[in-house]
């Protein structure tokens, strides 16, 4: 069994108050190393200080959660290159190339449908440098999480980013539909909804579902907001487990310092019968939160999913 991911758990450091204006860096790395690139924290608005956060840089399972995303449980090619290729993988073969030679990921719509996808893994033979390896390795842009205005914390790049390559994770515990609803219901108006429930509908007609939550164990994708008009799109991925990795990508070309953001409800660039949802629908009998992505689509409110309500008698919801 591969390790679990290390997890960070030192305290972030404040920086000093910069003379030149007020912007407090408040930590050099958020990551504290265990990414490829430190990624850093600015507040330019306020006083506020990050929220206590174990950093881990990929998925890990929640308490009593009998799904483990670590477990290998996926088979390996036998290519002894450094990239494999279509005609010779047994990866690529089963479940087809996802990236073009750019690392971009390949657009599949074309087709009617979404195919899964699936990179080589720990259990294969091709060097760690195989272009069917992309998610697995990590960040590779730089990126800075920042206090904005009215939404918080978020998250923006400091290079620019072409339209298919990856960006980050939507990492943190991988939990099950009744402690996903037990953490909704125990939230207060005020607090602020990191739960993301994944939906995969399948060509036999199943649907499979993944439940994150990076609150307290999470990893930079925890900070990415909402908007209604995105710049990156979410994809589940697999690599050595049949547990998806929440991979989000360029949906277009992104500029420098521009804020990332992907829609919580998954329908951008989504295929209408598929489903990656965070909050997803109308959220009848509870009051919705007002969206301040400034968007000419917005909706003037944040998605909301009903369905982690609805557990338990109805007539307990506010």
């Amino acid at each position: 069994q591969e390790p679990r991911p290390a997890l960070c758990t030192q305290p972030v450091p404040l920086g000093a108050m910069t003379a030149a204006s007020s912007a407090r860096a408040l930590a050099s790395d958020l990551c504290c190393g265990l990414e490829n690139l430190p990624v850093p924290v600015l507040n330019e608005v306020d006083n506020d200080c990050l929220p206590p956060l174990q950093y881990t840089p990929e998925n890990v399972a929640g308490p009593e959660e009998d799904l483990d995303p670590t477990e290998i449980s996926l088979p390996g090619c036998e290519c002894f290159v450094s990239s494999c290729e279509q005609d010779a993988c047994t990866c690529l073969q089963r479940y087809l190339r996802a990236y073009d030679e750019n690392l971009c990921l390949v657009d599949f719509k074309e087709t009617g449908y979404s195919r899964p996808v699936f990179e080589c893994n720990i259990m294969c033979k091709c060097s760690e440098a195989c272009k069917n390896r992309l998610v697995q390795r990590g960040l590779t842009f730089k990126l800075q999480v920042f206090k904005t205005s009215k939404k918080g914390w978020g998250l923006r790049t400091l290079e620019p980013i072409r339209r298919g390559r990856f960006v980050c994770e939507y990492g943190g515990e991988v939990i099950s539909l009744p402690e996903a609803s037990r953490r909704i219901r125990s939230q207060n108006c005020v607090d602020m909804n990191f739960i993301i429930a994944v939906r995969e509908h399948l060509s036999n007609g199943k649907i499979l579902e993944t439940y994150v939550d990076p609150t307290h164990i999470g990893n930079v994708g925890r900070f990415l907001n909402h908007s209604c008009d995105p710049n990156l799109y979410m994809v589940p991925v697999r690599v050595n487990s049949l547990v998806p990795r929440l991979a989000l990508f360029a949906a277009r070309n992104i500029a420098v310092e521009e804020e990332l953001s992907y829609d919580y409800s998954g329908k951008f660039n989504n295929l209408q019968k598929e489903g990656t949802t965070k909050e997803r629908s109308s959220g009848k009998g509870r009051a919705l939160k007002s969206c301040y992505c400034g968007a000419q689509s917005c909706t003037g409110f944040l998605p909301f999913d009903s369905s982690l309500y609805n557990l338990e008698d109805q007539s307990n919801m506010i």
